[in-house]
């Protein structure tokens, strides 16, 4: 039970509860400002912040108030109004700076038609690509055009999935009701300090799903569940609502461990306010109103029996966003106590230096704070403070200058560590946390509707592909990630640490649909249900404009000017030099005068790009059009029109943020906005997070870049379309298993063992690609897979063929000992084939008997016990040992598919959001001259 509070009613006015909160502080020393920023459940950061000091300097702070207005207001006067002034000190300041539409500071809020409005996902529709049959075998679409409506689809089947009573069986314990059904696990469990964030999540999640969808079962089923909040709140009488007890927030204001209740209840707010907002539920504004009142109360009782310092020192910890929150609710009420609700979750300890212009974020937790960013964002929106503008533009160019993966994504073990010592971090396998990938996202794509520069659309691009869209395990739903690692030879599937139930030792892995729940789940399920809402803003003015920032093909609805805009994207493939969208624009009656503005991205060749309007040529350059900022901008009357953009699309490395002069050579590579990883497998394979790789293995990410003088010269294009077509998985029976010739990861020699499930690492190595010479009459025969002097290559391994001597893997393709001749199986069996040493004719691939699960192969040849075979004689048990089925391929190239070579062996390249439970390599070492050179 919560302890008993005096009963002060929230009064309605900003300048009483103003005035109630000077009296409480009016002992306040000139310290309160000086706060820790850290978090106390986070005591083990690292990075430069974990030695107790402050992070502002005396000297810093006196600057960071000069900032702030010093001007009360209403009441006192003298030396009480002096006092009082120097007694608030950064609270007061931040609190009334641009303090609402009565005060003056509001003059720099942002007009009409300065700031672009992303579509509502009510008028986007995503739509595939229905010219893509080439699927990759867990399911998803191969295509890069058709992966958006995939990822969105796969993700509404989860969302339908999850059950109204299960997500709300916490609440109804909490507030007495009749529970139904069996509670979830994972973080959701009852006894879990977080359980009720990810029904908050869930409310968000479908609110945007069923706008982007209009999914009648989906809204029945959200309905419900607001139903039932509003229930449990309404039982409970207070406005408190949550899935645990008060006392928790008893213990976060005594600063005891309590993990993150204001983190937890801006999950349930926002997911009630998006319920509100984009569905149009009354209910769920009534709930979050009525919760504000309770969470006002408690902030005013705090504050009163200790003092403000208490308040900031309990705030360090993980809050999320619910700054933010009271800003959104604020723009809806226009009532000043949530709006000052929204100004006493801003964070000064963290805000100070980045209004300095000091980068000072070392060991912070990144998804504490940037949701406070986003907060103030909406701050600056709100009230026009244009300080608050000025931290969100530094604090995005210091995270992407010196904290930011090759994704666009940032955090390792969920912090920001030293500026421009990322090699250390990718030895680490907890690297960009999901969470930190949306709330980064937001913080880019509000940059961008304030200035319309093209800088942070390309931001958006690149982190909406490398880090979100490759966090659902293939189409199965309710399977996704918390983490991404970008380390030499690491795997989703074993990233982070076994979960713990509290931080700093975090999930990894994949989650699953039922027992997980992890802070990454809740945003993966809203990232996945708005990918449709930064594609298309609008610009309010004499015509009305759109910009279009991201190509990801759909079908907006432009209710303003009565046209429909249909984007589509030609499927990408390796081989292409160029990446083409088109653009037709419908007008549902006359045409209407619009200004309509495409990016063109940083990745391409702004010389290079072409545009045609109705088949004919733009000149870029030309009166009515223009490239400046990064966008190419048309105004005419639109009707019935089709714009055709047509990209240079190239490969290009990028060098990983380090600084440090040994470290020069590690480059990641791309392809347009796409980051490619090596398939790779070192000799000491990544198993368990705790194997950090401290020596970098070489062989896991060293390449041959000897002599070159582009990415070109080490890196080719594959043609998977025909590629793909000489690719198999050969299959034995024995004992009622079946069994897969593969590539042993520990030796790299041949060795058959059990078939493995699609997505998993092991379909990479025991699928192979079988072609004959140039010329030879082999080359025809592929898919039979029978002729003379045959290659067979492993999968990953590109140019790199098994020998067929010794049957290891890692030669390059063309010597006579890499050859095989693929006859008809010596057991006879229809569609069988044998593998013979084309140097050793009458000697085959063979089974070798083995009691456990994988058997290793060797060399048996017929009648001649001297020719170097391990066996000998024409038995049936040396027929069906050297005879292989024909099976499907396990794995299958992607279009976007290259290799690499290497120093020790070869990589196959891929998108790093293609990739499953495949160990891989994100950046790489280029060897530049030759050894001793």
């Amino acid at each position: 039970m919560a302890r008993a509070r005096p009963a002060l009613a929230m009064v309605s006015t900003a300048a009483a509860l103003l005035l109630l909160l000077l009296c409480a502080a009016a002992f306040v020393e000139r310290g309160a400002a000086l706060q820790l920023c850290t978090d106390r459940l986070f005591n083990n950061t690292q990075g430069r912040h974990n030695d107790g000091l402050p992070h502002l300097t005396p000297t810093e702070e006196a600057t960071w108030m000069a900032l702030l207005p010093r001007r009360l207001r209403g009441g006192g006067g003298g030396g009480a109004r002096a006092r009082a002034e120097f007694d608030w000190l950064a609270l007061y300041r931040s609190l009334t700076r641009g303090g609402g539409p009565d005060d003056d500071a509001d003059a720099g809020k942002p007009g009409p038609g300065e700031l672009l409005t992303p579509a509502s996902l009510h008028d986007v529709r995503l739509h595939g690509d229905d010219d893509d049959d080439d699927r990759v075998l867990t399911g998803s679409s191969s295509s890069s055009a058709a992966m958006y409506w995939q990822a969105q689809q796969t993700n509404l089947e989860y969302l339908l999935y999850l059950d109204p009573d299960r997500l709300t069986w916490t609440f109804r314990r909490q507030a007495g009701l009749p529970t139904v059904g069996d509670p979830y696990g994972g973080w959701e469990a009852p006894g879990g300090q977080l359980r009720g964030h990810f029904t908050g999540h869930y409310l968000s999640a479908s609110a945007h799903m069923w706008a982007a969808t209009h999914n009648s079962t989906l809204r029945e089923r959200m309905t419900r569940v607001v139903d039932i909040l509003y229930d449990c709140q309404k039982k409970m009488g207070t406005g408190y609502l949550a899935a645990y007890p008060e006392t928790m927030f008893d213990l976060y204001e005594q600063l005891d461990e309590a993990w993150s209740p204001y983190y937890t209840i801006h999950k349930i707010m926002q997911g009630l306010l998006d319920q509100y907002m984009l569905a149009s539920n009354k209910k769920g504004l009534d709930v979050v109103v009525w919760m504000t009142d309770y969470f006002s109360n408690r902030v005013k009782n705090l504050i009163q029996k200790y003092t403000i310092q208490r308040h900031w020192e309990a705030m360090n910890e993980e809050t999320g966003g619910f700054n933010d929150v009271m800003y959104q609710l604020y723009t809806i009420t226009k009532n000043q106590k949530h709006l000052t609700m929204a100004h006493l979750f801003d964070k000064p300890c963290f805000l100070g230096p980045l209004g300095l212009h000091k980068d000072d974020i070392s060991g912070l937790h990144v998804n504490t704070h940037l949701p406070v960013i986003i907060g103030t964002q909406k701050r600056y929106e709100v009230v026009g403070d244009h300080l608050y503008k000025d931290i969100s533009t530094y604090l995005f160019d210091v995270v992407n200058s010196s904290h930011t993966f090759a994704t666009g994504g940032t955090s390792t073990m969920e912090h920001w560590h030293d500026p421009k010592r990322l090699v250390d971090e990718i030895k680490i396998s907890s690297n960009e946390e999901t969470c930190a990938t949306y709330n980064f996202l937001k913080v880019s794509r509000n940059l961008f509707r304030w200035t319309k520069e093209a800088k942070y659309a390309d931001h958006y691009e690149r982190l909406l592909i490398n880090g979100i869209m490759g966090n659902q395990r293939g189409t199965q739903p309710g399977v996704m990630l918390y983490f991404l690692p970008m380390g030499p030879g690491r795997s989703k599937s074993v990233s982070g640490l076994s979960p713990s139930g509290l931080p700093p030792k975090n999930p990894g892995g994949w989650g699953g649909p039922n027992d997980t729940f992890w802070c990454c789940y809740g945003t993966g399920i809203e990232s996945f249900s708005k990918l449709g809402d930064s594609i298309y803003f609008l610009e309010e003015g004499e015509a009305p404009g759109l910009y279009i920032i991201q190509y990801i093909p759909s079908t907006f609805d432009w209710k303003a000017t009565g046209l429909t805009v249909n984007q589509q994207a030609k499927p990408l493939l390796s081989t292409d030099p160029f990446f083409k969208v088109s653009l037709t624009f419908s007008a549902k009656g006359d045409a209407q005068l619009a200004k309509v503005s495409v990016r063109i991205p940083s990745w391409t060749s702004t010389d290079g790009t072409t545009a045609t309007l109705n088949g004919q040529k733009l000149n870029l350059t030309s009166t009515g059009n223009s490239t400046n900022g990064g966008f190419l901008t048309v105004t005419k009357l639109w009707a019935e029109d089709t714009l055709t953009l047509q990209f240079p699309i190239t490969l290009r490395t990028e060098a990983i943020k380090d600084d440090r002069p040994e470290y020069a050579s590690i480059q990641a590579v791309l392809f347009g906005p796409h980051l490619l990883a090596g398939l790779t497998h070192g000799k000491l394979p990544v198993t368990d997070s705790n194997h950090s790789n401290d020596g970098l293995t070489p062989s896991i990410w060293e390449v041959n870049a000897t002599s070159a003088t582009a990415v070109t010269d080490w890196v080719t294009p594959l043609p998977s379309e025909t590629l793909n077509s000489q690719l198999v998985t050969l299959t034995q029976t024995a004992g009622g298993r079946t069994l897969v010739l593969s590539v042993s990861i520990a030796d790299a020699k041949l060795e058959m063992q059990e078939q493995p499930a699609p997505g998993t690492d092991a379909c990479v190595h025991a699928t192979f690609r079988v072609y004959g010479q140039a010329g030879s009459s082999s080359s025809e025969s592929l898919l039979p897979m029978q002729g003379p002097n045959v290659t067979i290559e492993p999968f990953d391994r590109p140019g790199m063929a098994v020998t067929n001597g010794l049957l290891a893997v890692g030669r390059p393709a063309g010597g006579r000992d890499t050859l095989f001749n693929a006859v008809p199986g010596l057991d006879g069996a229809p569609g069988s084939v044998s593998l013979e040493l084309a140097t050793r004719p009458g000697c085959f691939v063979a089974t070798a008997p083995a009691a456990g699960a994988n058997a290793a192969t060797q060399v048996v040849c017929r009648g001649n016990k001297n020719n170097g075979g391990s066996a000998s004689g024409d038995g049936a048990a040396l027929r069906r040992a050297a005879s292989f089925v024909r099976a499907a391929p396990l794995r299958r190239y992607n279009p976007l598919s290259f290799a690499a070579r290497g120093t020790a062996r070869n990589f196959l390249l891929e998108p790093l959001r293609s990739l499953q439970d495949e160990f891989y390599t994100v950046y790489f070492s280029l060897v530049v001259s030759d050894a001793g050179s």
